[in-house]
């Protein structure tokens, strides 16, 4: 089976947070991959980003008419077909805005070579409405995120960074939307389309393992973990 990530890890997806965070929180493993779609929202407008819907589209607009969410907009972390499969539709269907960064965008059109790797049918394609670039503040609602390029899995890899102050609420803990760049115990891998393990490497230490030790983590595959927890136990990072 195709991973998108350096090392074998657990499959299983963790339990809600205990922790009472003022924000809706949605993780939907979809696709052939499991690739992690998350659903965040604010409790009072209902205005929610939607990350990586890479399939099941349908599930995903059945979870936002449950909680009666309105997407302000979708945001790619990078483009690989596992997470950007289900863009288009959901674009179509909500007319939010795509987000990715640039760097990323020759990848996402080049989804009939992805489908071929993968042996499956290549996704519609859409427009990107908004380019994502290092320290932009994305607000929806009362929260807002930072975004954070962390190339090395793809060239326009992004992460997005609520800190403990997102907006208008405070939160419990930092949170960290991480795409394919850190899963628990691995990273991405790097030997795909415009892969770099030095750039990842970068993106490591010199981004993500500078965040708050408590900052959650959420990995585009698999179970959560903590800024923290990485730096411990995490093979690539120990020691570096």
């Amino acid at each position: 089976m195709l991973r998108c990530y350096t090392s074998v890890m657990p499959e299983a997806i963790s339990a809600p947070d205990a922790a009472r965070q003022p924000f809706i929180h949605i993780t939907i493993p979809v696709g052939l991959l499991q690739c992690n779609c998350s659903i965040v929202a604010d409790p009072k407008t209902r205005e929610a980003l939607v990350l990586d819907p890479g399939d099941e589209v349908s599930r995903i607009l059945d979870l936002l008419g449950r909680y009666k969410l309105t997407v302000k907009a979708i945001v790619s972390t990078h483009a690989h077909i596992d997470h950007v499969g289900g863009i288009s539709k959901l674009h179509k269907y909500t007319g939010a805005p795509v987000m990715m960064h640039r760097e990323d965008v020759p990848l996402y059109q080049a989804m009939d070579m992805q489908a071929a790797f993968l042996g499956v049918a290549p996704p519609e394609l859409c427009e990107v409405h908004q380019f994502l670039n290092e320290g932009d503040p994305l607000q929806w609602g009362s929260l807002e995120a930072q975004v954070l390029h962390t190339p090395g899995h793809t060239p326009g890899s992004v992460s997005l960074y609520m800190p403990r102050d997102a907006g208008k609420i405070s939160l419990a803990q930092p949170q960290l939307f991480a795409g394919d760049t850190l899963f628990a115990g691995t990273i991405g891998r790097t030997d795909l389309w415009g892969g770099s393990m030095e750039q990842i490497l970068d993106s490591l230490r010199g981004k993500l393992m500078e965040l708050p030790e408590d900052t959650l983590v959420h990995p585009g595959h698999g179970p959560r973990t903590t800024i923290g927890e990485e730096r411990q136990s995490n093979p690539f990072v120990v020691g570096q």
